[in-house]
C-alpha cells in the first residue's frame, strides 16, 4: 500500500465468534481496516458508518439470509466487492448470490488467502484447475441442488417451495435442516 493511503476497510459477516474474529486478524495483519458483525443486522449498521470496499457474508446467518445481506450491502455501496462464504453450498445457492452481486462463492473452511483471492477475481494457481473438472452429481445431489433452486426462487418461503416441489412442508423441512448430501 502507497505512504499516505488508507487501508481498504473489509466487514466479515458471520455467526461463528472464533470463525469471525480469526478472519478480522487476519485481514489486520493484510493491512485492512477490518470489523467482525454477528448478524445481518449488525452488518448493515457497521456498513452504513464504515463504508466498506470488501465485505465476507456467511450464507447462513441468525436474523435472515445472506442472499439478502448481499442484495443490501450492494444497495448501500454498488462498489462493495463481496464474497459469499458458506458451509452449505450448492450451485443454486452460488448463482444466486452472483445474481445479488457477490464477486464471488466460497466454500467453508476458506482462509483469508482464498478470500483475497476471490476479491482479486485472481484465478486459481496453476494445477487446481484440474479439481474443477465437472463430475456427474449423484441423485442425492442433483434433488438437494433442486430443493436450494426452488427454494431460492421462492424467496426462501418453504411452504410455497413445498408446494412447487409437491411434498410436505415437514417434509421439506426435515430436508432442509440435513447437512447438504457430498459431492
Amino acid at each position: 500500500m502507497p505512504p499516505g493511503e488508507a487501508p481498504a476497510t473489509v466487514l466479515v459477516t458471520d455467526d461463528d465468534e472464533r470463525f469471525r474474529e480469526r478472519l478480522v486478524r487476519a485481514f489486520v495483519r493484510h493491512g485492512f481496516q477490518a470489523h467482525g458483525a454477528a448478524s445481518a443486522h449488525a452488518a448493515l449498521e457497521a456498513a452504513r458508518a464504515l463504508r466498506p470496499g470488501y465485505a465476507v457474508v456467511d450464507l447462513r446467518l441468525p436474523d435472515g439470509s445472506g442472499l439478502e445481506l448481499v442484495r443490501e450491502l450492494k444497495a448501500l455501496d454498488a462498489n462493495t466487492t463481496v464474497v459469499v462464504l458458506t458451509g452449505y453450498g450448492s450451485i443454486a445457492t452460488a448463482v444466486e448470490a452472483v445474481r445479488r452481486g457477490a464477486t464471488h462463492y466460497l466454500a467453508k473452511p476458506a482462509d483469508v488467502d482464498d478470500i483475497l483471492l476471490a476479491f482479486a477475481g485472481a484465478t486459481l494457481p496453476s494445477g487446481q484447475e484440474a479439481a474443477l473438472t465437472h463430475e456427474v452429481p449423484s441423485l442425492a445431489r442433483a434433488e438437494w441442488e433442486h430443493i436450494q433452486r426452488v427454494l431460492a426462487d421462492c424467496g426462501g418461503n418453504i411452504s410455497q417451495a413445498a408446494r412447487l416441489l409437491r411434498i410436505q412442508r415437514r417434509s421439506l423441512q426435515r430436508k432442509l435442516s440435513k447437512y447438504p448430501v457430498p459431492k
